[in-house]
This record gives structure tokens, C-alpha cells and sequence, in this order.
């Protein structure tokens, strides 16, 4: 048809980009590009009038002002009276300026990933194909009574038992790990042939051997040996498709007799150093008292010793060895279940009932926006949440600078997690300084990093069995896709408002409160010392948690892929690491005592 504007372009097909090309195919099918359906669209000289009257202030991409104009004001458009009246027909067209004419473009779907209202196959957890996973969901409770837990007080005496030959006890407990040396596939509930037996069978009601079960979410045991009538010698699983990386710990132990002494030591842990020999106790929790009395997790365990043993790595070059933690204890209650940990566990599970509890609020999820940042390896979901107050004035928002805050990209470090809900909680609460900082800030926040990890049990890499935070250099995205859709988050923020702070969660397995890592500013005179304001501020406002004196701020070689010094190195001048200990506090009033998961939240 002789001056049809929609006919078929191959020459504009061509230059269009991979997802407009795929869109206008998708349109053409039901009529539209093909000049079949020219009475129900907007014509082009439409455009063209608007376009000689009227003025605009456009950018070349969908900006993050719009999509926050949008979705905190329920999609109304920022487009004047008239022009709304011209294009009210679509809504699929946004406008970009070109070299002086304003170019119609079709607009990115922002419910690419639509999320649900409802716990379902979308929230489920994803785990390799070839994992055992128990079909129960294991739930804690995390509003229980959580008094002041004093330090482990060391006597000198505490003993330490060399791991055992093979021939020197009984294997109560065995979960091999995958076979294959690299992720392959994930499914939903891990291994479609269900769980084989593990643990030994009891010889009747009065076997006293201890069952143990750790095929669920962050569980990462991988044998547990009998040595004595009531000795345990266990091994933990490394992290998925790595030969390292043991430190966090998370089982169940079941048929324990009240007022028997139990010992349990792990015998392949790797750090030369740890918080349990300044005082640091394991975490128990009972189901019966979490039901009948309210008492959640509680620092449990006497005669606790970190130290060297005798076996050998092999898997490393020079003379190194593992390293044992051994403790003793008694349980309370008859035909009871416990579950030990390293530190307060928060899974991905907790994560999405959480984010849930957030969607279906009907005030906190107008100003508490959710998407799906990307998929992990594993098909798993990577939220980002936009906190910020609707925006009536276009220009306020667009005036308003970005926050930008991300937990979790080491799996094993759930503290990061527990300050992020506290953090959370705090934004989108009701008092006036919340409301301040949403008037004024746009926070970004990316609650998981690594799900995979978390889901699996890892202590600090992902399902590529690398260090997700050393590869933020990375143009691997497909390996590494949370850290790189991070990345391209935070450059495409920076296209549109300044970013004040960025700052990254973890916990810390050697020193104790909580600290920054920065990055110093010491050859710009204008900026130097001025990344050292947050972390005093911080230190004012917690002074029992908050240790100044044991924050950083040199930039080492070997942090040069780090989320902090890359996002630095990118312009953002507070750009932080924030470590929070795994044991507690050695100021103030907070001394000496371990920090709970109010304490975690109640920080920031």
C-alpha cells in the first residue's frame, strides 16, 4: 500500500534492537504495524502536530524517575492534558529525543516478572537436580523472648580430641555431595527421586545414638561419626563444586536423652582463627520450648575449643591443616528436636514470606515497591525493592538522590540478612523519621544476593563455585548474573540521580561488633576524609555496637573486585562494606555479650 506508515520496514527492523524487533513481530500478528488496524491507533501526523507544538524534556531510555512515577502513583503519566488525549489509545510507546524530532519507541514491560499475592510454585525454592532435600519446610520462630546471652568464660582446661580413623567409630550420618564437578540443572524440591535413609536405624527405645538430619534449607552436613556412647565427630559439607569454604553450620539431632553430656566436634574447618575462643557459644533451638514457653534460638554448649588438628589438607599447596571446634551439652526435654547453628539462620524461604508480608500490607506496599532483579543460576528469584514516597511533583522526584543497600551476596554470613530486615522494617514504618528519609531518598535495596547459596547451604559461593563478591569486574554475566544485574542497576541509577551511598552487608568471623570498610578519597583534597562521616555518625548513634577504631578504609589489591571498590571506582564516593560479628560486643554496656537478631536490626 503506497505511503502506508505501517507497512513493513526491513531497513527499520534492522536497526531496532533485539527486543523491539521481537515486539513489533509480536504486534504485526494481530494487525498493528500492517495498516489493518489504522482506525483504532494514533496516526503519525498526530505525532507530528504534537511534536511543532508542543516542548518536552525527555531522556534516550525509560528513565527511573518514570518507573517510580508510575508505580507509586498508580501508573498516572506526567504527559500534559492534550498530549494524554492524543495517545490515550496505547500505552505501550514512550518517546526518546534524537537529534532534534521526538522518536517513538515501544515501552520495556515492567511486569516482566509478575509477582503473586500468594506463596506458590514462583516462591518456591530451586535446588540442583541432584540434591536430597526433606519434603518438610523447616520453620523457626523469630519473636521470641532473646535476653542478654553472656560470652563463654574459657578455663584453660577445655579439652581437644583428634579426629578418629575410619576404623575408630560408626557412621550415624552420611550425605555425599553431588557427583558432578559443575552446576548442571535445578528443580524445585531438588532430586525428583526423593531422600534415602541417612541416618542409622535405632535399635530399639533404648538406642541412644543421635539422629541427624541436615537436607533442608542452609543445612550443610555431610557426616557425622560415632566415637564414643555419646562423642560425635562431624563433617561439613564444602561449599557446591568447590573443595573450600567451611565455616557455617546448620543441623538437627533427634532422640536425645535429658542429663547425658553430649560432645560434638567439627573436624574440617579451615580459618586459622575464630570468635570461639574469645568467648563465642553455638546456637540451639528446641521445638518444644519454640512452642510451649517462646524461647527461640539460645547460645548453648560448655568446654568450646577452636584449634588445629591432625589432618592434613590436601587440596592446597604447603603444610596446612584443618581445624577442630569442639563443645559439650545437655539437652532439656524428652522426644524433643534441636536444631545447632553457627548463627541465627534466615532463608531464602524467610525472605519471601517476609517480602509477601510486605506486598500484601495495603499502606507499606505503596511506597514499597517490588521486582525481580534477575534469575540465578538456579532459576531462583533476585528481588530489588524501591522505597520511596509517591512523588506529586514530578521534579521532586526526579530531585531526589538514590540509597543504594544489597545483603547476602556470601550466603553463610546470615547477620548481613538480619540487619537488612531490621533496616527494612525501619524504612517503611510509620514513624516521622522514616517518612523523612522516604520524602527525601529513593532506596534501593537488594535483600539476597545469592539465594543459590543460601538455599544450598554455602558459606560463601554461589552454584559457579566462585566468590560472588570478587566478581564484580566480571563481564561473565551468565555466570554471574545477580552481581552484574547489580551492577547495571546502579550505572543505570546514576544516569538519572546522584547515589549518596552504597553500602553491602556481611558478618564477620573474627572480631567482634560491627565496622565499615571503605574506600579513601586521600588523592582528591576536596573529598578526602569525608568517607570517614557515615562511619562516625554510626559510631555516635551505637556506640555499644559500632567500633570507629576497627573500621578501614585502604583499597587492597585484593578486594579490587569487591562490590565496594568497584561501585567506588564508579563514582560513588560512600561507598561502603559493612561487617557485623558473628558473636557480639566488646564496648559499653553491650560487652561481653552476644548480639541477638534485635540487636542485628535495631542497627542501622
Amino acid at each position: 500500500m503506497p505511503g502506508n506508515p505501517y507497512r513493513h520496514d526491513p531497513n527499520l527492523e534492522y536497526e531496532m534492537n533485539p527486543y523491539e524487533s521481537f515486539m513489533r513481530n509480536h504486534l504485526r500478528h494481530y494487525g498493528y504495524y500492517t495498516g489493518r488496524n489504522e482506525g483504532y491507533r494514533t496516526s503519525v501526523s498526530v505525532f507530528e502536530d504534537w511534536e511543532q507544538t508542543h516542548d518536552y524534556n525527555v531522556s534516550d531510555n525509560e528513565s527511573e524517575t518514570e518507573y517510580e512515577n508510575q508505580a507509586l502513583k498508580d501508573d498516572k503519566d506526567d504527559f500534559d492534558g492534550k498530549f494524554q488525549e492524543d495517545i490515550n489509545k496505547t500505552t505501550q510507546l514512550v518517546f526518546s529525543y534524537q537529534a532534534g524530532k521526538m522518536v517513538p519507541k515501544l515501552r520495556e514491560p515492567r511486569n516482566l516478572y509478575a509477582l503473586t499475592k500468594e506463596q506458590g510454585a514462583q516462591h518456591a525454592a530451586r535446588w540442583p537436580s541432584c540434591m536430597e532435600v526433606v519434603s518438610e519446610r523447616v520453620v523457626h520462630i523469630h519473636d521470641a523472648l532473646e535476653p542478654a546471652e553472656p560470652f563463654y568464660q574459657h578455663t584453660g582446661s577445655e579439652k581437644t580430641p583428634m579426629p578418629a580413623t575410619d576404623a575408630d567409630g560408626r557412621v550415624v550420618y552420611y550425605c555425599p555431595p553431588p557427583k558432578e564437578t559443575y552446576f548442571l540443572r535445578s528443580r524445585v524440591g531438588g532430586n525428583r527421586n526423593g531422600c534415602s535413609v541417612r541416618a542409622v536405624k535405632l535399635n530399639g527405645t533404648e538406642d541412644t545414638t543421635l539422629l541427624f538430619e541436615s537436607r533442608f534449607e542452609s543445612g550443610n552436613l555431610y557426616k557425622a561419626v560415632q566415637r564414643a556412647d555419646n562423642e560425635y565427630e562431624l563433617h561439613l559439607r564444602y561449599d557446591l563444586y568447590t573443595k573450600k569454604h567451611t565455616q557455617w553450620y546448620y543441623f538437627r539431632v533427634h532422640n536425645a536423652k535429658p542429663g547425658i553430656r553430649y560432645r560434638f566436634t567439627i573436624v574440617n574447618l579451615m580459618k586459622p582463627d575464630s570468635l570461639y575462643n574469645r568467648g563465642m557459644r553455638p546456637l540451639l533451638y528446641s521445638e518444644f520450648d519454640a512452642v510451649n514457653k517462646n524461647i527461640g534460638w539460645r547460645r548453648w554448649g560448655e568446654d568450646i575449643k577452636y584449634y588445629r588438628n591432625t589432618i592434613r589438607r590436601t587440596n592446597i599447596k604447603g603444610d596446612k591443616y584443618f581445624y577442630s571446634l569442639t563443645w559439650t551439652c545437655t539437652f532439656p526435654n524428652v522426644n524433643d528436636t534441636y536444631y545447632f547453628a553457627h548463627c541465627y539462620p534466615y532463608t531464602y524461604s524467610d525472605l519471601q514470606s517476609y517480602l509477601l508480608s510486605l506486598q500484601n500490607d495495603p499502606v507499606r506496599s505503596k511506597f514499597c515497591k517490588q521486582r525481580v532483579l534477575c534469575r540465578t543460576l538456579a532459576g531462583n528469584l533476585v528481588y530489588v525493592l524501591t522505597i520511596t514516597s509517591p512523588s506529586v511533583n514530578p521534579q521532586h522526584s526526579k530531585s531526589k538522590r538514590a540509597v543504594v543497600l544489597t545483603a547476602r551476596v556470601h550466603p553463610g554470613e546470615t547477620p548481613a540478612s538480619w540487619m537488612m530486615k531490621g533496616l527494612l522494617d525501619y524504612l517503611v514504618g510509620e514513624s516521622a523519621d522514616a517518612k523523612l528519609l522516604r520524602d527525601t531518598f529513593v532506596f534501593k535495596v537488594i535483600p539476597m544476593l545469592n539465594p543459590d547459596g543460601v538455599i544450598v547451604g554455602n558459606y560463601r559461593c554461589s552454584l559457579a563455585g566462585r566468590d560472588l563478591n570478587r566478581n564484580y569486574k566480571s563481564v561473565l554475566k551468565d555466570s554471574f548474573p545477580s552481581v552484574c544485574h547489580c551492577k547495571m542497576l546502579i550505572k543505570k541509577i546514576m544516569e538519572e540521580r546522584d547515589i549518596i551511598l552504597y553500602c553491602d552487608l556481611h558478618g564477620h568471623s573474627r572480631k567482634q561488633n560491627v565496622f565499615i570498610y571503605g574506600c579513601e578519597n586521600r588523592h582528591d583534597p576536596v573529598k578526602r576524609l569525608r568517607e570517614r562521616i557515615f562511619p562516625f555518625i554510626l559510631n555516635k548513634n551505637a556506640p555499644d555496637k559500632f567500633s570507629f577504631k576497627s573500621c578501614k578504609f585502604k583499597v587492597q589489591k585484593s578486594k579490587e573486585g569487591t562490590g565496594r571498590v568497584v561501585m567506588w571506582q564508579m563514582g560513588i564516593m560512600n561507598s561502603f562494606t559493612m561487617e557485623a560479628t558473628f558473636c557480639g560486643s566488646s564496648m559499653g554496656m553491650k560487652s561481653q555479650y552476644h548480639f541477638s537478631t534485635k540487636d542485628y536490626a535495631g542497627l542501622l
